[in-house]
């Protein structure tokens, strides 16, 4: 995986990626990440597949109470912030010094948010300004570099496996696919969003397949963005 700075005002650069921060909506609560382009590039930036992949999380049937999500390639941190703020809400009764309080909970996923080493500083930063205090705990940011970290990443430890737009440098495909391998057991869902932008895309789609059963479970056509499931095997069962 490589973080890739690109000139800012280049032709890459659509003016919402050079602000400095993005707001979203998500589990009833605003999310605002800071964006740092001129620093770190596309590792720095909110793409389209991370909100439409975030969206598909809170609509999608997907209960992620107390499940184990690791979110791959994170950048700003958008989809593993989304994954634990997403749960069940409920209310319980607080009694402390004669003070009643009826107050409302939401749990989520317990999240591993990984990225390369030096977008880790700027990737705490939005997690810690997004998560209150009581789901901050829920939330781990962690180096990953694809391929070469895996030993501190216990196998099949992880029920979900995210990534938005992570599928897009060939080199890294092979170390890719091999960190989804070491991660996962039969269990584990893989959820990936990207835009298919060019032939190779399909290529590593091609190459995933040849480990995971693989299909497409929602596109967004105004985003361009599709969303792939994938698993070991050829297991149909619900998730």
């Amino acid at each position: 995986m490589a973080l890739v700075p690109v000139a800012a005002g280049g032709p890459w650069a659509p003016r919402q990626l050079l602000s400095p921060s993005a707001t979203f909506r998500f589990a009833g609560r605003t999310v605002r990440l800071r964006q740092d382009w001129r620093r770190l590039g596309v590792a720095a930036v909110v793409w389209d597949a991370a909100v439409v992949l975030g969206a598909y999380l809170e609509t999608g049937g997907i209960d992620l109470r107390d499940r184990s999500v690791i979110e791959l390639g994170a950048g700003t941190g958008l989809l593993g912030i989304v994954a634990t703020l997403l749960g069940k809400s409920f209310f319980f009764l607080l009694i402390s010094f004669k003070l009643i309080a009826l107050l409302l909970c939401r749990l989520g996923a317990h999240a591993t948010i990984t990225d390369r080493a030096a977008a880790l500083e700027f990737l705490e930063s939005n997690v810690e300004a997004n998560l209150p205090s009581e789901l901050r705990p829920r939330a781990v940011v962690k180096e990953l570099t694809w391929g070469k970290d895996l030993e501190s990443f216990l196998p099949g430890a992880f029920d979900f496996i995210l990534g938005a737009d992570i599928v897009y440098l060939e080199e890294t495909f092979a170390e890719l696919l091999q960190t989804l391998e070491h991660l996962c057991t039969e269990q584990t869902v893989i959820l990936l969003a990207c835009r298919i932008r060019y032939e190779r895309d399909n290529k590593f789609l091609k190459m995933l397949r040849g480990s995971f059963s693989v299909r497409e479970v929602h596109y967004d056509s105004s985003k361009d963005v599709h969303i792939y499931r994938a698993q070991r095997g050829s297991r149909k069962d619900d998730f």
